[in-house]
Parts: structure tokens; C-alpha cells; sequence
């Protein structure tokens, strides 16, 4: 395990973050995304495959950029690295979306109101994000070793969720929610999109304020997962950001895409689980056996496969079982 090497120079990243910060402004003030509104089942399949399609070009981009600059084979490897980082990053971020689907069902937030949520979830995670990928690339550049702590970490939280899959999480218990609910004046109803209101001349938050921390929690707890997850496929910082970015912003169409289906994939979660100790045994063998990225991404690919079509036909015979 090497220390931090990037091929991306310093225009790459400003054009990269300018990119970013572009579709987030289309999104808000060009298509709607900042206006309450409840998302259609069509407009979150446009959505997610916009966001597919560009995570795929800008793939493509890069590697007809390192073809013609660092020679085929160092474009071929990039671009696996891009493409397992990103279908980790992608296939993690589902178990943000049951977590998201909890918040939302015990808060009782309107559809309408859950695309603002997650938009402002979007902003949040981007900055977190970025300055944990920093902080990691930072942390491997200067204690190799850590990477076998990662790795460790991984094995142990993947683990933990196959024995807790089945258990629901209790959020009149949390912590966080309590400390909000004792420091905060919380109104009893929504005020539409506002975070906060005056009620007889006092003000008071509004739940949407406390759904809002509670989601930005739930990214922080899942990114110390993700983010060790896709340094186990690669330590180049680009491609770790780039492919973790691409996934973040697709998280609220996947989520709108699946809010109402998600009971079906009973067995994603166990699925999930498994990517998480693969990666982390990965990273704690990589000193005796290096596992190629080709052959990364397909287990990964197979283990999320089997999980659904597991799901998928468990559904149905239960289904069927009921209409007998």
C-alpha cells in the first residue's frame, strides 16, 4: 500500500467542483428542485438517469483523457477504480434510503416536503464528504498502516449489520433527538418549508429542522463506512471524490425512485453487509493478496445481484402464497 498519487491536476479539480456546483444551481433554480413539490415516479427515473449517464461520460472522459496522456493500461485501471468506487458508493448509499424512509414515516413529512429535506441532505454531505476524503487521503499518505485499521472497521460494521438487520431502529430513543427536544422549542406542525416559526411571539423550531439534523447524521454515520470502503478500490483522491460526488447527487432520485418499493429488497441489507466485509477483507489481505479491480467490481456486482434477485423472489412467493 503506496502512498497518494492522483493524475488529476489542479484545473481537473476546480472544472470538476465548478461541474458540481452547476447542476446543483440547475436543479434549484432551474427545474424546480428547491420548490416544494411531491416527485413523480417519472421524474425520479429522469433523474436517476441523468445522473447514471453523466457518471458514465465523465467515466468515458477520463479514460480517453489518460489513453491519450499515461498510456491505455493506466486508463483502463482508472477507470475500473472509477467504476467499483462508484457502484460501492451507489449500492451503500441504499441503506441511507431505509434510515431516510424511518426519519420521514416517524416525523410524518409530507411528500412534498422531503425533496427540500434531501436537497439541503445533498449540500451537507457534499462538504462532509469532501473533507473526509481529505482527511483519509491525508491520514493513508502519512500512516500507511491505517488502511488495515479501515479495513478492520469495515469487517467488524459489516458484521454488526448482519446481526441487526432485523432490528428496527427506535428513533424516540435517540440521543440527538432528545438533546435537540430539550435545548429547542419545537412546534407540534409543519410550517410549510420553514425550518423555523413564531408562535404567540415566540420563536420555535420546526420538526423539519430536527428531520434535517437527523438526516445529516445519518450521512455522516454512513460515510465513515463509504468513504474507507472506496480507498480499499483505490487512493487517488479524484477518483474517490469524483465517484463519491456522482452517487451523493443520485442519492435523492434513487431515493424518490425506490421510497415505495424499498420493503421488497428484504435481502439489500444482508447484501450490503457482505460488500462491507469483502471490502474490508480485501484491504486487510491486500499485504499477502491483491484482489485486481475487474475482479472487485464483479463480486461487489454479484454479491448486490444475488441480494435482489433474492429479494425479488421472495416477494413474490409470499405474494403468491397470500393470493392462494
Amino acid at each position: 500500500m503506496g502512498g497518494i498519487e492522483s493524475f488529476a491536476t489542479l484545473p481537473m479539480w476546480i472544472g470538476f467542483i465548478v461541474f458540481l456546483l452547476g447542476m446543483l444551481a440547475l436543479d434549484v433554480w432551474v427545474l424546480g428542485g428547491g420548490h416544494a413539490h411531491k416527485v413523480s415516479t417519472r421524474e425520479a427515473v429522469g433523474w436517476c438517469l441523468v445522473w447514471v449517464t453523466l457518471a458514465l461520460l465523465f467515466c468515458l472522459l477520463q479514460w480517453w483523457y489518460l489513453d491519450g496522456s499515461l498510456g491505455r493500461a493506466v486508463a483502463n485501471e482508472k477507470s475500473l477504480e472509477f467504476l467499483s468506487g462508484y457502484v460501492i458508493e451507489k449500492s451503500l448509499s441504499v441503506d441511507n434510503i431505509f434510515v431516510f424512509l424511518m426519519i420521514f414515516g416517524y416525523f410524518g413529512v409530507p411528500p412534498q416536503l422531503q425533496r427540500r429535506i434531501l436537497l439541503f441532505g445533498v449540500l451537507g454531505a457534499i462538504v462532509l464528504r469532501a473533507g473526509m476524503i481529505l482527511l483519509g487521503a491525508w491520514l493513508i499518505s502519512h500512516f500507511s498502516w491505517i488502511m488495515y485499521l479501515f479495513g478492520a472497521f469495515l469487517v467488524f460494521t459489516g458484521i454488526k449489520m448482519l446481526v441487526v438487520s432485523e432490528q428496527d431502529a427506535d428513533l424516540g430513543n435517540n440521543p440527538v433527538l432528545g438533546w435537540l427536544r430539550r435545548h429547542l422549542k419545537v412546534s407540534k406542525d409543519y410550517d410549510g418549508e420553514r425550518f423555523f416559526t413564531v408562535q404567540n411571539g415566540i420563536r420555535h423550531a420546526t420538526p423539519l429542522l430536527l428531520v434535517l439534523v437527523l438526516i445529516e447524521i445519518t450521512d455522516l454515520i454512513f460515510a465513515v463506512d463509504s468513504i474507507p470502503a472506496i480507498f480499499a478500490i483505490t487512493t487517488d483522491p479524484f477518483i474517490v471524490f469524483t465517484s463519491n460526488m456522482f452517487a451523493i447527487m443520485g442519492l435523492r432520485a434513487l431515493y424518490f425512485l425506490l421510497a415505495d418499493i424499498a420493503d421488497r429488497f428484504h435481502f439489500l441489507k444482508y447484501g450490503l453487509a457482505l460488500v462491507l466485509v469483502f471490502v474490508g477483507g480485501k484491504m486487510l489481505a491486500a499485504y499477502w493478496y491483491h484482489v485486481s479491480t475487474l475482479w472487485s467490481l464483479g463480486i461487489v456486482a454479484g454479491i448486490l445481484l444475488i441480494s435482489v434477485v433474492a429479494s425479488i423472489v421472495s416477494t413474490r412467493s409470499k405474494s403468491d402464497r397470500s393470493d392462494s
